[in-house]
């Protein structure tokens, strides 16, 4: 190799030194930031400099080729990931847009801590309060300390209390003595005295409100604390 040739060809691996290993370039993509080694720097210098034979020569522009191929494949690994991620998101993004719908078309009757039964939503209480207070506890919710209406549904309370505890109905006769009043102002049907509790409602100590209690009805003092049950029309669910 002459002269001329081999100027050429240092100034050709000088070259892509300065820009490729020697400057300490670094390439970034998306974040990604990427340095050839120190050691492969030097080493690709220290070849690059001087009178070398070509084939080291050769060599260092095979080193900087490798380093280039390595941060193509850093980047492309990177761009891969990035689309994957994305494609998820796009995946969960549209399997919530199919499920709204269908969420929007669920519909409850009842609150989720209420009982549906007939058409109507029941509500057991938490803890307990008297009687008054218990009317008033259920007409903030809009409801109304429970006015029994059937056989069936007399049943169905009288084993829920049973389950949970005594608990105040809306039943009185804080009006008139012996005679009892729901609250919805309707008089106690002959029928419905059969619930009353043996020897009961027999006024003991101004017993004047009325009680579910075992196996059914006993009249008690209306400022004793018990359970309360508030009863209310259940919501209809119409579809579009």
């Amino acid at each position: 190799m002459n002269d001329s040739e081999d100027g050429r060809v240092q100034q050709l691996c000088s070259h892509d030194e300065e820009h490729l290993i020697t400057s300490g370039t670094r390439y970034s993509v998306k974040g990604f930031r990427f340095e050839p080694p120190y050691v492969l720097k030097r080493a690709a210098g220290h070849l690059c400099h001087g009178h070398v034979p070509v084939v080291l020569q050769l060599f260092c522009l095979t080193l900087s080729a490798v380093l280039l191929l390595a941060v193509l494949i850093k980047v492309s690994s990177i761009a891969n990931t990035q689309g994957q991620e994305q494609a998820k998101k796009e995946k969960v993004y549209k399997e919530m847009s199919q499920l709204k719908p269908r969420i929007n078309h669920l519909c409850r009757p009842c609150r989720w801590d209420w009982t549906l039964f007939q058409g109507n939503c029941y509500y057991f209480s938490k803890f307990q309060q008297n009687w008054h207070d218990s009317v008033t506890a259920c007409r903030e919710v809009g409801a109304q300390l429970v006015v029994i209406k059937s056989d069936e549904e007399q049943s169905f309370l009288q084993q829920m209390s049973k389950e949970k505890g005594y608990a105040w109905m809306g039943l009185s006769d804080l009006k008139h003595e012996g005679m009892w009043h729901w609250l919805d102002g309707s008089h106690l049907l002959f029928s419905f005295m059969k619930y009353w509790n043996k020897g009961e409602p027999n006024n003991e100590g101004e017993e004047d409100c009325a009680e579910f209690r075992d196996d059914g009805w006993n009249d008690a003092p209306c400022a004793v604390e018990k359970y309360w049950i508030c009863k209310k029309s259940a919501m209809s669910c119409t579809k579009n």
